[in-house]
């Protein structure tokens, strides 16, 4: 019952007050729309740019947006905001209004389109015709930028692959030069033939020898047999001298059979290394023209492509001041604050009251009653 009725008189108070509270509220009402009406008018265009995948990209995964993409083309509103663009589009326009970097907080606004690969430029100014050239300005030129960052890598790949090309082909050609030299200065046809006409010769020798061994043999048995033994003697001595020259011309021929094919084997490993120096110098030739003609046909299709999808129109209302919204604002407050103000008083009034003699006796009395 007490709280009812401390509710019923707060009403109550307030109520009785209720000329104080409207002349708060028409006061801040007045307040706010001569302010408002005092404001110079400012007006908003918006032009929107929307960012394509890459021309090469699989159609799937463009129809995808991952959340990571979505962020990597927050790159673009580095683009559209980069103070060197608006320092250009203000000299352009002839803005002015203090430093450059407060005047573009004050002009431009750029954000991506949540979930959306939209890029919205917004140019705040007093003349609306000159905020729609402004946000249109921007917009082109995001493009252009992007256009120009794009060709410019396109270029420097391009020009690093055909370095590479050039670096492939000189190299594949001093292959081919040394393989050239090589088959000129170390032949190895020559060396093949005298290496077979050594093994005739050899195996002719070994034959010789294996003749004279038994004649020699044939020898000895008939002087065992005493059968001339003097002769025979001279001519198993003579088969013996022709024996050991026989075999001191063997191994001489073995000797330079061993060197020739000692040389042969070095002059073929060479060739062959020369040999595979010179493919693998094709395939990287090969493999750097292909990677060439890949980069000169995708030349301006390997980043994101920008396109202006809306200029903006000139707008016909103010983006600022909002007088309505501020006429509600200053009439909440208006509303608000005298109420607070008037219940803060009451309050003070009824703690210092209770405070005062006779109303603290009053309220001891009250309690032990």
């Amino acid at each position: 019952m007490a709280e009812s009725f401390d509710s019923f008189r707060y009403i109550s108070y307030l109520a009785s007050r209720w000329r104080t509270i409207a002349g708060s509220a028409a006061i801040a009402v007045a307040l706010s729309l001569g302010v408002s009406l005092a404001i110079p008018a400012r007006y908003t265009a918006t032009a929107r740019v929307v960012i394509e995948p890459p021309a090469g990209a699989d159609v799937r995964s463009a129809t995808t947006v991952s959340p990571i993409y979505l962020e990597s083309l927050k790159t673009y509103e580095e683009f559209a905001s980069g103070d060197s663009l608006f320092q250009k589009a203000a000299q352009r326009f002839q803005l002015s209004g203090g430093p450059i970097e407060s005047l573009k907080r004050r002009v431009l606004r750029v954000d991506i389109v949540r979930n959306t690969r939209i890029l919205e430029i917004s140019a705040t100014l007093a003349d609306a015709r000159k905020a729609q050239a402004l946000a249109k300005f921007l917009a082109d030129a995001t493009v252009e930028l992007n256009r120009a960052s794009s060709s410019e890598s396109d270029q420097e790949l391009l020009a690093g692959l055909e370095q590479q090309e050039r670096d492939a082909r000189t190299s594949l050609e001093q292959a081919d030069a040394a393989w050239s030299a090589a088959i000129s200065r170390e032949p190895t046809a020559g060396l093949e033939a005298a290496i077979e006409e050594g093994a005739s010769q050899r195996s002719n020798v070994e034959e010789q020898i294996q003749n004279e061994e038994v004649e020699i043999a044939d020898l000895e048995d008939r002087i065992k047999a005493g059968d001339s033994a003097g002769e025979m003697g001279k001519e198993a001595s003579n088969a013996r001298a022709r024996l050991a020259e026989m075999r001191r011309h063997l191994a001489d021929l073995n000797g330079q059979m061993a060197e020739r094919e000692k040389l042969l084997g070095m002059r073929q490993a060479h060739r062959d290394q020369l040999e595979a120096d010179r493919q693998a110098g094709q395939a990287a030739l090969a493999a750097i023209d292909a990677r060439v003609r890949d980069a000169r046909s995708e030349r301006g299709f390997r980043g994101e492509r920008l396109q202006v999808i809306d200029p903006g129109i000139v707008p016909e209302r103010p983006s600022s001041p909002n007088i309505p919204l501020n006429l509600v604002v200053a009439l909440l407050a208006g509303l608000v604050l005298p109420i607070l103000f008037l219940t803060l008083r009451a309050h003070y009034q009824e703690r210092r009251d209770f405070w005062e003699p006779r109303g603290f006796r009053a309220a001891v009395r009250t309690r032990d009653e």
